[in-house]
């Protein structure tokens, strides 16, 4: 029997665009027809296809229960029919008997040639197809269309948009090909009208409102996603406000309902909640029983974070159950369960809680799989784990690397999941990540008040090509500064636990308005570092620098003995300016520069005018106590480092510095930090002093409130009327640096009140500290002259007051669309008169 093509083939298309009409639903009679004769006696002779176009026979007969030779059998025809329509590759199969042969007729599915998408504007193309399953070279079927219908659709409704229609069309293509064409009409915006609550009496709506994800539509809302409707919202927000009033004693709490409504333009939706508050409960006695050895009930009870006659906070409970999960573990116990029994009395509105401490069952780690790193490679994850596939589970450990692998810093979200097996003494561990762009191009700008713009521009990639690898190259100009590095760190050096890192960097730098003296430095480092500890680390480093320090050339005019005649002379118009030759008014006068020898009261800073090669070796110490390494809200950490110059080379000081710093967080919102810091440098052997360009400098980012360099030791020349003796002018000079400095910070985050989606946080902070300890030679003798432009008194003499500086504000950050802005506002506490201070400093960067 030869099968008919070409009138099989048109008698099919109508079959398939019936079936996409009707679901897909085939013709069963033929294998009802089928049945009728299937009793008849004899064997299959051959099996016949009908039909195919793209699917060979053969692999259509693959699928068939029966073959050639086998008696003709219907319960095995109905379970080949059946089992051919489960591949999805036909939309219509019969099976008929002819003889002693059976013909099988199929009609194809057709294949999807392109899925295309029109009318989308709101979700791009690359959303929807992230969707739908629908794909080239995929078979078509109206099921899967209309699963493809729905998904999109939802995902509209999450937007916000109740009133998108999405309406396949099919253009049919040579070959049974067919273009799969989704017309989508978005409609507007469903968005929330308004929010209201009923019930509520102890929080007013404005409160509430402010605490749940949902939020009005309104015009200052336009970076915000949450003013458009999503009934799943509706269901975290219940929960937001169910916690909300539990963590303010309202055991009793609960949402009767959240209805939202929509209104009758059809464009917006009233939300209502209807809540029921309850009475307000404390706690009441706070046990903790236990059978374990080596745990004390007493001891746990007083580790608990709450106490008899606290406002009850349901989270407290969970802070308890993980503070005596924790110290069960460091008591050796791996494997605890801690069951909260809570008896509240609604007479005396106490709540009473039990904790009880018992050994849990013993569970190991079966797997361990990482889950949502796209760039980042496994390896670099799994070395960060604390624990192993086959350790014994241990919480302490889980959350420790959890915080490890956040202070990466290559990914938003670390979230450590549990999954018991089927015998339940295995758990599988699901690490899943959220990954976050690591490279960062970023640009600063800073104002000073002395009118200093600088720039900056630095390229970053923390997780280069997903190995966990870093480099970076860093451009910066400024009317101070022209810097250029390069660095690239290897976290794993040789494969162990061992960071290694080479720097390399070129700066020139113009200080004349701050210490006169320029300087141009370049050279070569080399750095290593491994755990000492968990939370300890050591490292080693070496730098060869090559610095080349130029003071100012500035001209005064002096006397034949070397005493200064005049520092400054004043045109007609009375502004002065730097003196000339012209300016001489004597044959007892010579014009010289400042650092000239025949200056008596040559500055102490010019001997640092040289060229120097220094080989600096040192090491530093970290360790990290703190509880997150993002958002520590309690904790503490330490650094200290020292570094010697003189193995070699023409320099020869000994360098420590220290800080540490502890956090602790007071509320969800406020959390309170305090660093202290502090730094000392001094000479040995040949060399008396240290350089200018050794020093410490404080002020600009180091010291909010004060310019750079802008506070320590700094020679002046003050200026005073010779009839009354009152000073009349104050000139600040160069800064000189220090070879000591000591400073403390403290920052306090604060709500401001905006939408946190904003991206907008806030911080208090005061910094208060001093720069000072300068040695003899480095001081010089005051001078006193009488200036021959004014005729008033002046001496010119060096500050080393290293008395306390503070100062005080607020500091804004904003993580923009375009990159995360800084914004601090200072207001100076203490200072000398001759500091110089900066009220506004200002930076940007922005992530790729």
């Amino acid at each position: 029997m030869k099968p008919h093509f070409s009138a099989f083939s048109a008698y099919g298309r109508f079959r398939f665009w019936l079936s996409i009409v009707l679901g897909g639903c085939a013709t069963m009679a033929p294998a009802a027809a089928f049945a009728q004769t299937a009793e008849q006696a004899g064997a299959i002779r051959s099996i016949l296809v009908e039909g195919n176009q793209r699917i060979e026979a053969r692999t259509i007969q693959s699928y068939l229960l029966f073959s050639p030779g086998d008696p003709f059998d219907s319960g095995k025809i109905d379970l080949s029919l059946k089992t051919l329509f489960a591949t999805g590759l036909f939309s219509d199969i019969a099976i008929d008997r002819s003889g002693d042969d059976v013909v099988v007729r199929v009609v194809e599915n057709p294949m999807v040639n392109r899925v295309i998408f029109e009318g989308n504007k709101a979700l791009k193309e690359d959303k929807l197809k992230e969707e739908i399953q629908l794909a080239p070279r995929s078979s078509l079927t109206s099921a899967r269309v209309m699963q493809d219908v729905n998904r999109m659709m939802e995902m509209y409704r999450r937007a916000g948009r109740f009133s998108a229609k999405i309406t396949p069309q099919y253009k049919p293509l040579p070959q049974n090909r067919v273009d799969v064409i989704f017309v989508i009409e978005e409609g507007p915006t469903t968005g929330v009208r308004s929010v209201s609550f009923l019930g509520n009496n102890v929080f007013s709506d404005a409160r509430l409102r402010s605490e749940i994800v949902t939020k009005q539509s309104r015009l200052w809302n336009f970076f915000s996603s949450n003013d458009n409707y999503d009934s799943s919202r509706l269901e975290y927000d219940r929960e937001v406000l169910r916690k909300l009033y539990q963590d303010n004693g309202y055991y009793d709490f609960r949402v009767i309902s959240a209805v939202a409504e929509m209104t009758p333009d059809e464009k917006d939706f009233f939300i209502t909640f209807s809540i029921e508050e309850g009475e307000q409960y404390s706690f009441g006695d706070i046990k903790v029983e236990t059978s374990l050895s080596k745990l004390d009930a007493g001891m746990l009870t007083n580790l608990t974070p709450v106490h008899s006659g606290q406002l009850y906070r349901g989270q407290a409970i969970e802070q308890t159950i993980d503070a005596l999960t924790y110290a069960a573990g460091v008591a050796g116990y791996a494997f605890v369960d801690i069951r909260p029994i809570v008896v509240a009395d609604p007479e005396t509105r106490k709540i009473d809680i039990t904790f009880v401490v018992d050994e849990g069952p013993r569970v190991y780690i079966n797997r361990i799989n990482i889950i949502g790193n796209t760039a980042t490679l496994d390896r670099v994850i799994r070395r960060e784990m604390r624990v192993s596939e086959g350790n014994a589970f241990n919480r302490v450990l889980i959350d420790r690397s959890r915080n490890r692998i956040r202070a990466l810093g290559f990914f938003k979200d670390v979230t450590i999941e549990e999954t018991p097996t089927a015998d339940g003494e295995r758990t599988d561990i699901n690490v899943k990540v959220e990954e976050q762009s690591t490279g960062e191009l970023a640009f600063s700008a800073g104002y000073s008040s002395s009118e200093n713009l600088q720039f900056d521009v630095s390229m970053t990639q923390a997780n280069l090509l997903g190995t966990g690898r870093s480099a970076s190259l860093r451009l910066a100009t400024s009317s101070l500064q022209q810097t250029a590095t390069l660095n690239f760190t290897e976290p794993r050096f040789l494969d162990r636990s061992l960071s290694a890192g080479i720097q390399s960097w070129l700066t020139r730098s113009d200080y004349t308005d701050y210490s006169s003296y320029e300087a141009v430095s370049y050279g070569i480092g080399a750095s290593m570092g491994f755990p000492l500890t968990d939370r300890t680390q050591l490292g080693l480093r070496y730098r060869l620098q090559y610095d080349n320090v130029d003071y100012a050339d500035r001209n005064i005019i002096i006397d034949r003995d070397g005493n200064l005649v005049a520092s400054s002379v004043r045109d007609a118009d009375g502004v002065a300016r730097a003196p000339q030759a012209s300016d001489i008014t004597s044959n007892d006068q010579l014009l010289v520069d400042v650092c000239d020898v025949r200056y008596l009261f040559r500055d102490s800073t010019c001997s640092s005018e040289a060229d120097a090669l220094s080989s600096v070796v040192g090491y530093y110490l970290n360790w990290d106590g703190r509880n997150d390494p993002i958002e520590p809200t309690r904790g503490m950490e330490f650094q200290f480092s020292q570094e010697v110059a003189g193995l070699g080379g023409d320099v020869q000081t000994f360098k420590s510095e220290a800080s540490a710093a502890t956090y602790y967080g007071l509320t969800k919102s406020l959390r309170a930090s305090l660093r202290l810091s502090a730094g000392f440098i001094e000479p040995w052997g040949d060399d008396n002093t240290v350089r200018i360009n050794n020093r410490f400098f404080r002020g600009g980012s180091s010291f909010r409130g004060f310019d750079v360099a802008g506070l320590g030791p700094r020679q002046v020349v003050r200026m005073y009327d010779p009839d009354t003796g009152e000073e009349v002018s104050l000139t600040r000079g160069s800064a000189l640096g220090g070879n000591a400095y000591y400073q403390a910070t403290a920052e306090l985050t604060v709500p401001n009140f905006l939408p946190e989606e904003y991206g907008i946080k806030s911080a208090l902070f005061i910094d208060a500290g001093g720069l000072g300890s300068l040695y003899d030679q480095d001081v010089t003798d005051p001078v006193e002259y009488t200036d021959s432009s004014t005729g008033y008194d002046a001496i010119q003499y060096t500050e080393t007051d290293p008395s306390l500086r503070a100062s005080a504000g607020i500091s804004f950050m904003w993580d923009s669309p375009f990159g995360p802005l800084r914004f601090d506002f200072a207001h100076i506490l203490k200072s000398e008169d001759y500091d110089r201070t900066q009220s506004f400093r200002f930076s940007t960067s922005t992530r790729f």
